[in-house]
């Protein structure tokens, strides 16, 4: 895999701080049941890290001392594959915590997972759902061969509890990547074109659609760069920037753990191997940590965070500005 954290680190990217930490996101781990292409943390069946029971303890103690954190976010990997998952799912409902599980779909249909779904809605965990088009031939091009149908299913099963009804009791947001070395359409439009199409074919429904920009780190990056399209991706996220969009980057508000529970800036930092920084050490382990001994810290920033403020911006929760509103469709 060609490295590319040293086509990134000469940056512009303009200085930005830490607000108040709201977000805790916790890596447990890289071992998924898929392989996508798109990935920035190069997940896969093969990955053998994942988070330790002390390791967890560890982020339930960091939560119990930050009065400041309100929201859980479980991410992969496939989170659910990890042994502490149920665990921390549970501890953190129980102290009041909004909790995101960022689920590939498929999960839900593997052998020992059958009750997945089920213990999801019992916990009234809210579900953000990867599906990176509405049509089956780009989602088993991005994901593999089988991935829609088997998504499709999944979310019909999610239907079936609960998830994605107009009360938004149980909150079911889906995720879509571009296909290739291209800005998401605009947002607002994509989600009218998911809802139609999955709606009519599938009589699915679900709250509310996310579109991020595929991140030129690990596995896609060294697409681009295999395929010599680096440069050109990163000139197009550079020259989409938008000022506007700094004020609500997610870094501003989240911190993230990998599955060791040393702390980032935000899940693709964690990836890029740049450690939060502040502590006087090298790397800052939750355990010496609290949100509040975090707020106001400078964040560590390379040339793909014009990945998160280009055109609507991107970011965990979808696009931070407005896109245009014309009819918008996931192309290959």
């Amino acid at each position: 895999m060609h490295p590319t954290f040293p086509l990134l680190a000469v940056t512009d990217f303009p200085r930005i701080r830490r607000g108040t930490i709201e977000t805790l996101q916790v890596n447990l781990g890289y071992r998924c049941n898929q392989s996508c292409v798109h990935c920035h943390v190069n997940a896969g069946p093969t990955r053998s890290e994942e988070m330790s029971v002390d390791t967890a303890n560890a982020v339930l103690d960091f939560i119990a001392a930050s009065p400041s954190v309100t929201t859980l976010d479980l991410t992969g990997g496939a989170p659910e594959m990890n042994a502490n998952f149920r665990r921390l799912v549970e501890a953190a409902r129980a102290r009041g915590l909004r909790v995101i599980d960022r689920c590939n779909l498929t999960i839900l249909e593997e052998p020992g997972y059958e009750d997945l779904a089920r213990f999801l809605a019992d916990q009234g965990v809210e579900i953000v759902a990867s599906l990176p088009c509405y049509l089956e031939d780009n989602v088993d091009r991005q994901r593999g061969k089988g991935v829609f149908e088997a998504s499709v299913r999944a979310l019909k099963k999610l239907n079936a509890l609960g998830y994605g009804a107009s009360d938004r009791s149980l909150q079911l947001s889906l995720v879509y990547n571009p296909q290739g070395p291209v800005l998401p359409p605009p947002q607002a439009a994509l989600e009218g074109a998911y809802r139609e199409h999955l709606g009519e074919a599938f009589g699915i429904v679900f709250n509310q659609l996310f579109t991020l920009a595929n991140m030129p780190i690990k596995r896609f990056g060294s697409l681009l760069v295999s395929k010599g399209q680096f440069h050109d991706y990163m000139r197009t996220l550079r020259d989409a920037h938008r000022s506007e969009n700094l004020t609500a980057v997610m870094c501003r508000s989240l911190v993230s753990v990998d599955w060791q529970g040393y702390l980032y800036d935000c899940d693709f930092n964690q990836q890029l191997d740049m450690p939060i920084a502040g502590g006087g050490r090298p790397r800052l382990h939750l355990r010496d940590a609290t949100a509040a001994t975090l707020g106001g810290g400078v964040i560590r920033v390379a040339d793909h965070c014009y990945g998160c403020t280009a055109g609507q911006g991107s970011s965990c929760g979808g696009a931070l500005g407005e896109g245009h509103s014309e009819k918008s469709r996931c192309a290959a």
